[in-house]
């Protein structure tokens, strides 16, 4: 239904102060403006005193207009509830899938380093090793050295006694 169509539905006696926004209302009979309303422009079963006033219409949709009843009313509300609970529910389904992720990609990380440290730590041990036999052999052929060395001093001892 168009704007006019409504006004022209309407039948209301408007205050005697001209209005210089509203001259299309007036009625040919009279001076004073005029609205009639009849049944089917109002969906109230009483009649509501109009008062007029210029406004442009627009049919938009409201979460609550006044054809809802309070059983609408809560089941659009319980609607709008669930429609955010279940909003909710995915973005935390999400968030939880995300942090599994996470700790999916830092446990990786974790046996990759305890990996790489396994095999620092082999590395360093069989050096460990090799310097460690490499020591034993010093070791034992510094002992070796010092006999010989012990024995030498004996004979060169022994040689000075024996020469006149």
């Amino acid at each position: 239904m168009h704007h006019n169509e409504v006004i022209s539905q309407l039948h209301c006696p408007l205050p005697p102060f001209p209005n210089p926004y509203l001259p299309h209302f007036s009625s040919p009979q009279n001076n004073t403006p005029s609205f009639q309303l009849t049944k089917s422009s109002n969906p109230l079963p009483y009649q509501l005193p109009i008062t007029p006033q210029v406004q442009e219409f627009s049919p938009q949709p409201t979460c609550l207009n006044s054809y809802s009843t309070s059983d609408e009313a809560n089941e659009q509300q319980l609607s709008l509830i669930n429609e955010s609970k279940r909003r909710r529910m995915i973005s935390n389904r999400e968030s939880a899938r995300r942090s599994r992720m996470r700790k999916q990609k830092h446990l990786d990380e974790l046996w990759s380093q305890v990996m790489w440290l396994r095999n620092e730590n082999h590395q360093l041990l069989d050096k460990l090793n090799r310097a460690s036999e490499s020591h034993d052999r010093v070791v034992q052929e510094n002992s070796q050295l010092k006999e010989e060395a012990s024995e030498l001093r004996l004979i060169i001892t022994d040689m000075q006694l024996n020469s006149p």
